[in-house]
């Protein structure tokens, strides 16, 4: 039996069809979370919070920082135009019931270049507990909805062809996650020139000191802009986010 589309999920085809025009290749890697786990467990102990995305965020905002030619976003196909960031924002995507039905959606992380942990757990609190149904932050989704399909497609490739409205809109990089289900890992385009892709934390053996030890591993993928970057200068920001979360995440 077939169905009209359900318009409670038109924003996600209208992203899908904003990033057609990628050009997407894949990285990824394990992330010894040792450090991770005891950072969460210390925070824990203090009455604090910790999500595992929160420290991705934090990590590989220090990575786009030292990476300006990532920290951008593209227009264009012929003559293409690249718009390089002084901030750095991260796009984290929710898993949210809008009108009674499971969509995704995302929040913005923005001013990444000066906020620590703290703060960035706060955001993502926020944003978790906020109603997609009546909260100012989602309001834009509430109006997509609101639209005729073909003018909602309008004001929505309208506001993705601004540049300067990126960091803000879509953020500079993305982070999607999975990893609070068995999935060790995944591979997405999050509509940025850079989106993280994490899994679950899981128990693996690893190699320490020549010896096999168990350890907890998070596996951790990326995904670049094969227009924006090359494939060497996205290999450096995820061997930095990787060293960062196995160095000192807090």
């Amino acid at each position: 039996m077939s169905a009209p589309f359900d318009d409670r999920r038109r924003h996600t085809l209208f992203f899908l069809d904003q990033i057609r025009d990628f050009s997407p290749v894949f990285l990824d890697t394990e992330v010894d979370a040792t450090a991770l786990v005891a950072d969460r467990a210390a925070a824990k102990a203090r009455g604090e919070r910790r999500s595992v995305v929160s420290y991705i965020v934090h990590a590989a905002a220090k990575a786009l920082a030292a990476h300006p030619d990532a920290n951008a976003a593209i227009r264009g196909r012929l003559e293409p135009v690249v718009a390089r960031y002084d901030t750095v924002a991260a796009k984290v995507t929710l898993d949210k019931t809008l009108d009674g039905r499971r969509v995704v959606l995302a929040t913005v992380v923005p001013g990444l270049e000066k906020a620590d942990l703290a703060q960035i757990q706060a955001h993502l609190d926020r944003a978790v507990a906020a109603d997609p149904d009546t909260a100012e932050e989602f309001a834009g989704i509430r109006a997509l909805r609101a639209l005729p399909s073909a003018e909602a497609l309008a004001r929505f490739r309208e506001a993705a062809d601004r540049l300067e409205l990126r960091p803000a809109v879509t953020g500079t990089f993305s982070v999607t996650s999975l990893g609070h289900r068995a999935v060790d890992g995944l591979h997405s385009v999050g509509g940025t020139t850079v989106t993280f892709g994490v899994g679950r934390i899981a128990d693996r053996p690893v190699a320490r000191d020549g010896a096999v030890v168990v350890a907890p591993v998070l596996r951790l993928s990326l995904a670049f802009d094969h227009r924006v970057i090359d494939g060497a200068e996205a290999a450096d920001i995820l061997t930095e986010t990787k060293d960062a979360l196995e160095g000192d995440p807090g």
